[in-house]
């Protein structure tokens, strides 16, 4: 038990840490090119200086999230030796187009930032949504991998063995679509609120950068259609959840009894012993609605399977009220963003609005980190759902609990030095531009 749990630390914790670089290298490519784009269109410097910070931040995150993704590709092998032997012959096809995907990223992404001035400016700009594409492509491939644990598929398990395996089935199983989507959509709304929290923190201190002021606008008009649009692509992956997963379902929402009108409870604190919410708020039928479409549908309780498969319920229902409230108040915030940006423009720079973005910087990676918490840990007991529990893959060698630490260590290092690297670097760059600029650029 000691060492399923030191091994499941060592994973949350790479894990943890990855996924922010990951998501910062699937959606700030895009920043970077929707700005270069606009200076291509208009000529105006500031759109240049923009693009120009922003490529130089892509390359500081592609070369961290690198960097822990081997780290994670090792653990993987290290940690849950039977998981690999078993899960490799199948789900080792998207690794493979990952790794491709990550490949042309980087070819794409030295073109960018060393082409500048060699390539033609169309291509330089196509070259710069290559990187992009592939880092969402390099995105989807692993998630592609993380939905066949969720729901297993292109084999037959028999006595213990993976047979007649289908590679491509095990690719596109049942799940991808709607996993992928919603973590595209989590990584640009992450991402986008990120960036235009930093922005709109230096603009309260620049009152009259234009740098700080359109690079917000940017960030925050892509943070904003992605949140609008993730409520859309959640209903799509409770839905399938439902019906592949139910038992994590259950977990989630802390639904005790198997029950028509199923209520979704607001809040609370699922108490096991009792098999109550403490503190929720009950909306009933929505739940059922949420699930199937129809409020009066039954919904499968956590009564309807053994109590030594149920996930751990405290964290998986408290990390999915949190991926929602945060979800909920960047939707709020996205309608307002967007009701001042046609209706009145001027607003976007008042100092109350700044700080509400300012506010809302960390939620969008709170929200990616909760929903992640969710698929994992409501996975448990197992690694590959319905066949492989997680306790029967982890690795018998003794000492995890010390690379954990190390590693521990070297993540919050690399943390406080990428964040110290990124804010040193978008100052200079907006130290050295005039704040009143808006001539052609002819480089």
């Amino acid at each position: 038990m000691e060492n399923l749990l030191a091994a499941r630390a060592q994973m949350a914790l790479s894990l943890g840490f990855h996924i922010i670089f990951a998501s910062i290298g699937m959606a700030m490519p895009f920043l970077m090119a929707i700005s270069h784009y606009k200076w291509l269109r208009s000529g105006k410097q500031v759109f240049f200086d923009i693009s120009r910070a922003w490529s130089r931040g892509v390359a500081i995150f592609f070369a961290t999230g690198a960097v822990s993704g081997t780290a994670l590709s090792f653990e993987l092998g290290l940690l849950w030796p039977k998981f690999m032997q078993h899960a490799g012959p199948i789900i080792g096809m998207p690794f493979s187009w990952e790794g491709t995907a990550f490949f042309v990223e980087a070819i794409a992404l030295g073109l960018f930032l060393y082409g500048r001035k060699r390539l033609p400016r169309w291509i330089h700009w196509g070259v710069g949504v290559v990187v992009g594409i592939s880092g969402v492509l390099s995105g989807i491939f692993v998630v592609c991998a993380n939905a066949w644990m969720n729901n297993p598929a292109g084999f037959d398990w028999v006595n213990g063995q993976a047979v007649n395996i289908d590679p491509m089935r095990a690719m596109f199983n049942p799940g991808w679509r709607t996993e992928a989507l919603h973590m595209i959509l989590a990584a640009f709304e992450a991402t986008g609120f990120a960036v235009a929290g930093i922005h709109a923190f230096l603009l309260i201190r620049s009152r009259g950068s234009v740098f700080h002021r359109e690079a917000f606008k940017i960030a925050m008009l892509v943070g904003a259609i992605a949140a609008l649009l993730q409520p859309l692509s959640g209903d799509r992956l409770a839905k399938g959840t439902a019906q592949h997963q139910p038992l994590k379902l259950a977990a989630m929402e802390s639904h005790f009894e198997t029950s028509t009108y199923a209520p979704i409870i607001v809040g609370g604190i699922p108490d096991k012993k009792t098999e109550r919410v403490r503190f929720g708020i009950p909306i009933p039928g929505l739940l059922s609605f949420l699930a199937k479409d129809d409020f009066s549908a039954e919904v499968k309780g956590l009564d309807a399977f053994p109590k030594d498969e149920w996930p751990p319920l405290v964290p998986v229902h408290i990390a999915f009220q949190i991926m929602v409230g945060c979800g909920t108040a960047l939707a709020g915030l996205s309608l307002l963003f967007l009701f001042f940006l046609f209706r009145n423009p001027s607003r976007l720079a008042h100092k109350r609005f700044l700080m509400l973005a300012v506010l809302a910087t960390p939620l969008g990676f709170l929200a990616l980190e909760a929903g992640w918490t969710v698929t994992e840990v409501g996975r448990q007991p197992w690694i590959i759902y319905g066949i492989m529990k997680t306790a029967d893959a982890v690795t018998p060698m003794p000492g995890l609990q010390y690379p954990f630490f190390m590693f521990a260590v070297i993540y919050v290092f690399l943390f406080g030095v990428v964040s110290w690297l990124m804010l040193r670097h978008i100052n200079a760059v907006a130290q050295d531009y005039p704040s009143s600029a808006n001539e052609d650029v002819h480089a």
